[in-house]
């Protein structure tokens, strides 16, 4: 660590953006004196969208989901998710 850094108490959120914005960390910290977290309750950021997709596949769908056990939006989030990752 290389000087202390003091963080003031902040009014709203703004006034902490401000703070953060001018704030250069490397004249605090060294990256020796970083540690590794993980965050395993956050949930990522969603986005709706609307796709037009065929009547027949959002009803065959929402079966296969129904199988499954498993809300039918899960499911096309899992297909997505499969069909990005399994494209590289």
């Amino acid at each position: 660590m290389k000087k202390k850094l003091n963080i003031p108490n902040f009014k709203n959120e703004d006034e902490e953006r401000e703070f953060w914005a001018k704030v250069d960390l490397s004249e605090y910290y060294d990256a020796n004196d970083l540690e590794q977290v993980s965050f395993p309750n956050l949930k990522p950021t969603t986005k709706p969208v609307s796709i037009r997709i065929p009547e027949y596949l959002l009803n065959r769908v929402k079966e296969e989901a129904n199988e499954l056990n498993i809300p039918y939006q899960t499911l096309i989030k899992q297909y997505i998710q499969k069909g990005v990752f399994s494209a590289k």
